[in-house]
């Protein structure tokens, strides 16, 4: 299952995600916690440590993913799942139970997005195939795989051709997170 989590910020979306992936896995091997956030000063690191307190005893295993969610896929990928698409699909009968149970949250899309785009280590104007194959690659490691992204795009129009260019490609890569989903769901 693909859940896909928005809200304004403050809104309570990450809570609420975190709330949700529990009640996902409680038949779960592991439940896989991909933070996306680079410590860039005060404002930042005080969110990254508030995140951790909100996690803090919830049993989660915590992958700090900046960029390029392929890596993380291949940290959640165990031997019996490890990317062979078509023998798990030959070997698995549909109605079937699966081999190992894992649930992963993505927190979050827009700090994803950033970081793909302007770290001169992300994948730049590869930005939007980068993510959709590391996304695509978590839902093939992950029986249940929740997103959290932002809903930035009621705040007033800029000026920055920058900052156009991200809302454009977090709006596109929104969409197409729920056309995927299962279940999508705006926290206010």
């Amino acid at each position: 299952m693909v859940v896909l989590v928005t809200g304004g910020s403050g809104s309570g979306k990450s809570a609420f995600a975190e709330e949700y992936l529990m009640r996902l896995s409680t038949q779960a091997e592991t439940k896989y916690y991909i933070a996306t956030m680079q410590p860039f000063g005060e404002e930042s690191l005080a969110r990254i440590r508030r995140h951790q307190r909100l996690r803090a005893g919830k049993g989660f295993t915590t992958i700090e993913q900046s960029r390029d969610l392929t890596k993380a896929a291949q940290r959640i990928a165990k031997p019996s799942n490890q990317f062979q698409e078509e023998a798990v699909t030959i070997n698995r009968p549909e109605n079937s139970v699966p081999f190992i149970r894992d649930t992963a949250l993505l927190e979050c899309m827009s700090n994803l997005v950033a970081n793909e785009m302007y770290d001169p280590s992300g994948a730049g104007e590869n930005a939007e195939e980068s993510i959709l194959a590391g996304i695509h690659k978590l839902q093939k490691v992950s029986d249940d795989l929740v997103v959290v992204t932002n809903e930035v795009f009621s705040d007033s129009m800029t000026d920055n051709p920058e900052m156009e260019e991200y809302l454009k490609l977090l709006g596109k890569l929104n969409l197409r997170m729920g056309e995927r989903a299962d279940l999508v769901t705006e926290v206010v």
